[in-house]
């Protein structure tokens, strides 16, 4: 790796950095934050639930404008949503500090999470369309350091907001996207502002498109399930963690681990997908999906519980990297694009109806019946991930993977 590659790596490592620190902030503490702010379960559930619906719909429109480039190129997008949450955060501080009405709070913390997930793609593609026009950089690394930060955040915030209350959460997204937005400033771009992605998808129906790759969608129904069970044990590991005698630090100490626990995949994959092929890969996530969400149900101590999270390494960062290689190793270039983002849609799908029937029935019935249902619907989605994915020829794509928004 030459002097500028690692130059432009640290710069776009920077991005993902504070992107993640605040990624951590928003997401991982979403349920403290909330319920200290008088909501309920269901209450959370559905502020969640609310901005992945809206981020859904609006993706097509960011993505459009992008594609226009000029001012509002991937890196002026991403400056926007940044500002606009640096601002939010502000309103939230002064707000919680004046005990601010609980609905209001829960709206502008909703916008955090609506524009964070939003920002998310433009994040990923600043670093691959750098490289699109002629920059050179290690995107793997960069996500990396994106991960390290967002294992050091959670536990420095469960820390933070047992100590001093949960007031240290906007307070840290005020910190993480000011940094966001100067290290945004310090990526160096050439002449012509980026687009959304690289190659643009053909025009084809989903219709043509599913009857290409039948299989494909039943993989996405698959996948689709497994983020359902995968979100509700992430958005509300704050109560799982308390059925189990714990609190807030234990919290941000178990998506530490988690957090690190995909390091290895991540960085190691490229050597994986050349010993198995990717459909190996993919089977194999279903099973460790499955795995945790059953013993996350039957451990009956905190500590255990942190044992479970280094399944984490080949449960979702398995798939993250795994599918992305699946559908490039499977799609002709016209329909990869395309195949990816049917593989986003279904992360947000998962999001939605994870944070719905989490926050539901935790309220109804507690986390000891929520995690076997979890447990019953990752075992059904890996299932059916099983006998959607099919062989693909290849062990490793024909092309380079272009990281999915998820």
């Amino acid at each position: 790796m030459n002097q500028e590659t690692k130059r432009l790596t640290l710069r776009y490592a920077l991005i993902h950095c504070f992107f993640w620190m605040g990624f951590a902030t928003i997401m991982g503490f979403a349920s403290v934050f909330l319920l200290s702010a008088g909501f309920t379960n269901t209450g959370v559930g559905i502020v969640i639930a609310a901005s992945g619906t809206v981020s859904a719909l609006l993706q097509p429109v960011v993505a459009a404008v992008a594609d226009r480039g000029g001012r509002w190129g991937l890196r002026g997008l991403t400056a926007l949503m940044g500002g606009g949450i640096l601002l939010l955060a502000v309103a939230i501080t002064a707000l919680s500090l004046s005990g601010g009405a609980p609905m209001v709070i829960g709206l502008l913390y909703g916008s955090c999470l609506l524009l964070l997930q939003l920002a998310l793609p433009l994040v990923n593609a600043i670093g691959t369309e750098a490289v699109n026009r002629g920059q050179t950089l290690n995107w793997g690394a960069a996500r990396g350091v994106g991960s390290v930060a967002y294992a050091a955040v959670s536990c420095l915030l469960g820390i933070l907001t047992r100590a001093a209350g949960t007031i240290t959460v906007p307070l840290l997204i005020l910190l993480s996207f000011a940094l966001l937005l100067l290290s945004l400033s310090l990526f160096p771009l050439r002449s012509r502002e980026m687009e959304l992605s690289g190659a643009r998808p053909a025009a084809v129906s989903p219709a043509v498109f599913f009857r290409r790759y039948p299989r494909f969608g039943v993989l996405l129904v698959g996948t689709t399930l497994l983020y359902t069970g995968h979100m509700i044990l992430g958005n509300f590991t704050f109560q799982i963690i308390q059925s189990k005698g714990g609190g807030s630090v234990e919290m941000g100490m178990s998506n530490a681990i988690a957090a690190c626990a995909e390091l290895p995949t991540m960085f190691l994959f490229a050597a994986m997908v050349r010993r198995r092929r990717c459909d190996f890969w993919l089977k194999l996530s279903g099973l460790f999906f499955t795995l945790k969400a059953l013993l996350s149900w039957l451990t009956p101590t905190v500590e255990l519980f942190y044992l479970v999270q280094l399944l984490q390494m080949l449960g979702w960062g398995l798939i993250s990297v795994a599918l992305v290689y699946y559908i490039n190793a499977l799609m002709d270039r016209s329909d990869a694009v395309k195949g990816q983002a049917y593989a986003t849609m279904t992360f947000t799908l998962g999001s939605v109806a994870g944070s719905l029937m989490g926050g539901w029935l935790l309220d109804l019935v507690g986390a000891g019946v929520v995690l076997s249902a979890v447990s019953a619907v990752t075992l059904t989605g890996a299932l059916i991930l099983c006998a959607g994915a099919e062989r693909v020829a290849e062990r490793v794509p024909r092309r380079p993977p272009t990281p999915s928004a998820s």
